[in-house]
């Protein structure tokens, strides 16, 4: 498989806007175990292999274990995760597999773990690596 376009050399404007998102992202308060779970859990549902390697590598850095990595694509099956987690990976889905809709008892449990501000944070992390994984995947950007 061959990589095709390289966005950040094809349009370097373009691509550091989508950089001053994560910048954002990356001055939240929220969690970055948190923030790196709702990159991880997109990543799977978009079938994003370069941001699921460095998305992995990332929380492995901060101390997310092996056994919740392998076990996220099944995280309601377990119970590793938080309720708080659970809300959010919950709502990273349902953001993720936009078609179907947010529903109100997924926005309404996850609202209850976040104030205004950090709701906002959550979402903008969801919307941002969704777009980092159309960017990937449609550019085939290689792993290794």
């Amino acid at each position: 498989m061959e990589s095709r376009i390289d966005i950040a050399k094809a349009e370097p404007a373009a691509y550091q806007a989508m950089y001053g998102l994560e910048k954002y992202l990356s001055t939240s308060k929220l969690d970055p175990i948190l923030l790196e779970l709702i990159k991880m859990r997109a990543s799977q549902i978009n079938g994003c292999a370069f941001c699921l390697n460095m998305h992995a590598a990332d929380a492995r850095k901060i101390g997310e274990t092996e056994q919740r990595l392998y076990l996220l694509n099944a995280w309601r099956e377990t119970t590793l995760f938080t309720p708080k987690e659970e809300a959010v990976l919950a709502l990273t889905e349902e953001v993720t597999l936009i078609s179907h809709h947010v529903s109100g008892a997924t926005y309404q449990k996850a609202s209850g773990f976040f104030n205004e501000q950090e709701l906002a944070q959550v979402i903008m992390a969801i919307v941002t690596i969704n777009a980092w994984n159309r960017l990937a995947i449609t550019a085939k950007v290689m792993v290794g």
